[in-house]
């Protein structure tokens, strides 16, 4: 996937007002429209332009983008870094119009597509008029998974823009306090009811949504709702047969490793898991692990060991 310099395409620096970026999107959008253009290329610009756009006349959009770095190159090989929009409040709805589908798998990737919008509820009071819910907005928030375990609270903190006096977009940040629910998974959003935008005259603010993912963790790895480690074991352990200790999110439980165990092997405890009405599956991985020859006790230790499986060949099923 290929990086889009949005400020390139547009014309602009990338410290450029909101006005200026306006006045830049009409100079383009009247010479690249396909109904009037006599450009080779004037759809596929017309389509560029209107995605630049879409972009910095957000402020909310164009400030993360902006948290990407100005170090990326047009047309350069670009894959989003890990949760780069983490914390970063976004606003629903404000897409430019039906080319929003046809927007590029670079917009896709960072932005994904419209969410919701407003409903508009009209008023007797005043001879007329009418009331404005309040936008929803999104944002995507870290928790650990043992809070997926147990549920908790958690103090959080978003990041949303505002113009500032000399029209450009400006960060500011506001804490909340949280409830993580038990057994809440994986991209599962969470509503903060009236924590979205205000609304206008009468209309109730909108629903603030918190789209969860899991920090990485150095045992974990969470799939949907089943949990996985990878296990070291002794190579006496898994050729003879053992009962150790298994670290899960829940606190530690004995695990028998049947004899003649491999490494890869899967064993599953069954919903120990992410907690739910029907609970994941807790999977450990079996790993070998080989103590050190590092020393001439030990090196003497393997030599024997070798020695005693005069026939052992694990390469055989290779033809070598």
């Amino acid at each position: 996937m290929e990086f889009k310099d949005y400020y390139e395409i547009m014309g602009v620096s990338r410290d450029a007002t909101q006005d200026e970026i306006k006045r830049a999107y009409r100079k383009l959008a009247r010479k690249y429209h396909p109904d009037v253009s006599k450009e080779p290329d004037a759809e596929q610009r017309f389509k560029e332009i209107g995605e630049a756009y879409e972009v910095l006349k957000d402020p909310e959009k164009r400030a993360a983008y902006d948290q990407l770095g100005a170090n990326w190159q047009a047309g350069q090989d670009f894959r989003p870094p890990p949760d780069w929009d983490q914390g970063f409040e976004f606003h629903g709805g404000g897409f430019t119009g039906a080319d929003a589908e046809h927007f590029s798998d670079f917009f896709e990737s960072l932005f994904g597509r419209a969410r919701g919008g407003s409903r508009y509820t009209w008023s007797a009071a005043g001879g007329g008029g009418f009331d404005l819910r309040g936008e929803d907005t999104y944002a995507k928030v870290l928790i650990d998974l043992e809070d997926a375990y147990q549920g908790a609270t958690r103090t959080l903190t978003l990041k949303h823009t505002e113009l500032g006096p000399d029209g450009r977009p400006q960060l500011r940040e506001r804490t909340l306090n949280v409830r993580i629910p038990k057994g809440v998974k994986e991209g599962q959003h969470i509503r903060l009811a009236r924590q979205g935008s205000p609304g206008v005259g009468k209309g109730e603010p909108g629903d603030l949504y918190l789209e969860v993912a899991f920090r990485p963790h150095p045992f974990y790895r969470v799939e949907g709702k089943d949990v996985y480690i990878e296990l070291p074991v002794a190579p006496w352990e898994a050729a003879l047969g053992a009962k150790v200790k298994v670290p899960t999110p829940a606190g530690a439980v004995d695990l028998k490793i049947p004899a003649g165990s491999k490494a890869g092997r899967k064993l599953r405890l069954k919903g120990r898991g992410i907690p739910a009405k029907q609970p994941g599956d807790f999977y450990v991985e079996l790993q070998i692990a080989l103590p050190p020859a590092d020393d001439a006790e030990a090196r003497t230790a393997y030599e024997r060991f070798r020695d005693a499986f005069p026939g052992f060949a694990p390469r055989a099923h290779l033809g070598v």
